[in-house]
């Protein structure tokens, strides 16, 4: 962060610890999304180091957050104005720096080993598993005999669910595995988890992305699969 007049590191950091916990965003100008005010969640500002007016800070927060506006509105408190000099992303979800990111260097050599000396060696270390980027989402684990009705845009049923994750709540995208560990795509829970656990039918979640191949798993329908509420 480059601040535009001069300030003290007590200053600095009792203005940082205000802006820690649910804060008020607007899209900035130069955005591609709607302008509508939208609440994000800062779990932490740490201020590293400080230089004349550059500012070294690590936050943590919730995806989406947008940290020009977050400089700019901790330059408006401090009343000396400040903007972001520079921004680099170290975590993103289950991803960091040291484990599950690679370069796109990295990932074309991969590429030409794969195809000019057909070894997948380099590339089976660059590309993670699927199941990896999901890991952190609440999870449905389906029964062996609702995989391919999901796979086919079914609606996942209570009957259809084997076990699921305790943070499942309505309108969250949940995770949808195999017993066996495998990502069968996303979805969107249409229950939290108290409502599956006491009911026995009903609309648990509908598919809004699968990754899954037909035909990994046996139909267990006759007929067309259902689509829509009542699938699974």
């Amino acid at each position: 962060m480059q601040l535009h007049g001069d300030v003290s590191a007590d200053e600095l950091k009792a203005v940082a610890s205000e802006f820690i916990g649910p804060i008020y965003q607007r899209p900035p100008v130069r955005s591609n999304v709607r302008r509508a005010l939208r609440i994000r969640n800062v779990n932490s500002i740490d201020v590293l180091e400080v230089r004349d007016r550059l500012v070294l800070m690590k936050v943590e927060s919730d995806p989406g957050t947008y940290m020009r506006k977050l400089c700019w509105d901790m330059g408006l408190v401090l009343g000396v104005g400040a903007h972001m000099r520079e921004l680099r992303r170290v975590r993103s979800g289950p991803f960091t720096e040291e484990k599950g990111l690679v370069t796109l260097h990295q990932l074309s050599e991969a590429i030409y080993r794969l195809h000019e000396e057909g070894k997948d060696d380099l590339l089976r270390k660059v590309i993670l598993p699927g199941e990896v980027s999901a890991c952190e989402l609440p999870k449905l684990v389906l029964r062996d005999t609702a995989v391919e009705s999901v796979v086919n845009g079914a609606y996942l049923a209570v009957p259809g669910v084997a076990m699921f994750s305790e943070d499942l709540k309505r309108g969250s995208t949940v995770a949808m595995f195999t017993l066996k560990g495998e990502l069968v795509g996303l979805g969107e829970a249409l229950m939290d988890a108290a409502e599956v656990e006491k009911s026995e039918r009903g609309i648990v979640a509908k598919p809004t992305r699968i990754v899954m191949p037909h035909g990994v798993y046996p139909r267990a329908w006759k007929g067309s699969a259902a689509k829509g509420p009542g699938g699974s």
